[in-house]
């Protein structure tokens, strides 16, 4: 044969082989190794692969992570076996995976956290929070003086879940304020200068109060509201932060549906007096009263996909736990058992058993990270499965905390959804963010 003739025909075996190995499960299963990787120091962590070859695993850094336990920084694997990653000290480092030690097909960057350990919580808490202006909820017809039922607010473009933020240049933080600034404009038949916030863009627009002719008095044709109040679990509590996490997902405004923007607020002590059992169909709820004495646990600073999040100063009574425990990063659960600590009569917290069924791979962070069902029959018979009221309950795993329910089936009560631990910590600024950032958004537990 011809060498040019020998070279195509060789050209196309590779070809062939590599588009072979390239659709072969194995090597998927290879090149779907994250490309970013989170560890903390002193918590061994695993790279599963299903390669039945030999391949090279070499890391820039032996100092910072180590392979299988081993000094050398490049070692002949067969990824039959998971790939242990050992990191010993903060920093970052790479680890590289070539196949047959020669076809480069993955680098992790690797990032080693420092030590991290917090106290799971389980106690119900009552939350107060006020948001940073004043919330449309809702629109309502004034009867003008020609007889015409008018909305000004709706004329003016405002839309239900706008945050009115400023009126006739006096910042709006308080609902009370606002009869008076609207009463005076209407005298002066004058229209008010309004800004408000929609979908986080600052917008301007002017309305014109209308005066009732049935109640005697100017109106804005909306209905509004600076404040919400409710009942959730305390997740967890950073001593060395002085800073704590709950309820798991974000507060919405009832009516509108939309996260509350929070201007201040504060979590209390409470008490659960009673239990609303979930059935199919129909979620049940956690009854309970803010204790007589009205403890400030903490303020509230921050309202996010993953929950509420702000300064504590000590734990709260009546916890499992009086001393942290390690958390696990997303990657490190897994599917099997766990248990939940949470509140179903007075203040005590108590363990229930649950099964972790489904994880979601996450390496951004995502409100629906694992499915958990509820399996400890005490808590099944107490409470017919996760109930509102039960959201941000710590789950922990092997000794570590892993995450927080977050929400109810409402077709199976028993079942639910969770959220990693680690998406709250970082919401917290316990932990440093990852450099991808992007939540999604079931009725909360």
């Amino acid at each position: 044969m011809k060498p040019h003739l020998r070279r195509k025909l060789l050209g196309f075996v590779l070809a062939f082989l590599l588009c072979f190995l390239g659709t072969a499960d194995p090597v998927q299963s290879y090149a779907s190794l994250p490309d970013e990787l989170r560890l903390i120091r002193g918590q061994q962590s695993r790279l599963e692969v299903a390669m039945p070859v030999q391949a090279l695993a070499s890391v820039d850094r032996p100092d910072v992570v180590q392979l299988n336990d081993s000094e050398a920084s490049k070692l002949q694997v067969s990824l039959k076996q998971p790939l242990r990653l050992n990191p010993r000290q903060s920093g970052k480092a790479e680890v590289t995976l070539k196949l047959f030690g020669k076809i480069p097909l993955k680098t992790v960057h690797v990032n080693v956290m420092p030590e991290l350990k917090v106290i799971p919580g389980g106690q119900t808490i009552g939350v107060k929070v006020k948001s940073s202006g004043i919330l449309v909820v809702g629109h309502h017809l004034v009867r003008a003086q020609n007889g015409a039922k008018v909305s000004p607010g709706e004329t003016a473009g405002l839309k239900l879940g706008d945050l009115l933020t400023v009126m006739d240049g006096k910042p709006l933080n308080d609902v009370t304020k606002v009869a008076e600034l609207v009463e005076k404009a209407g005298k002066a038949k004058r229209p008010l200068e309004i800004t408000f916030k929609r979908n986080g863009k600052e917008m301007r627009t002017k309305l014109s109060p209308a005066y009732d002719q049935e109640d005697q008095s100017w109106r804005l044709g909306l209905y509004i509201r600076d404040s919400a109040a409710g009942v959730g679990t305390l997740t967890f509590f950073a001593p060395h932060q002085k800073v704590y996490g709950a309820l798991g997902h974000v507060i919405t405004d009832m009516n509108t549906q939309t996260p509350i923007e929070v201007g201040s607020g504060q979590i209390v002590q409470s008490n659960v007096t009673s239990i609303n059992r979930s059935e199919e169909g129909e979620p049940g709820e956690k009854r309970a009263t803010f204790t007589k004495d009205g403890k400030v646990l903490g303020n509230v600073e921050r309202n996010t996909h993953f929950g509420i999040f702000g300064k504590m100063n000590n734990l709260p009574d009546h916890g499992l736990y009086q001393e942290p425990i390690p958390v696990a990063l997303s990657h490190e659960v897994k599917e099997g058992p766990a248990e939940i600590l949470t509140v179903v009569e007075g203040q005590e917290v108590e363990r229930f058993a649950v099964e972790i069924v489904h994880i979601s791979k996450q390496d951004a962070p995502a409100t629906k990270g694992l499915v958990l069902r509820i399996t400890d029959p005490t808590l099944l018979k107490k409470t017919g499965g996760i109930v509102q009221g039960m959201s941000g309950s710590p789950i922990v795993q092997d000794g570590k905390l892993i995450g927080a329910v977050t929400h109810v089936f409402v077709n199976d009560p028993k079942s639910g959804y969770g959220c990693f631990i680690e998406w709250m910590l970082q919401d917290s600024g316990v932990m440093q963010p990852t450099t991808k950032s992007a939540p999604q958004n079931l009725k909360a537990g």
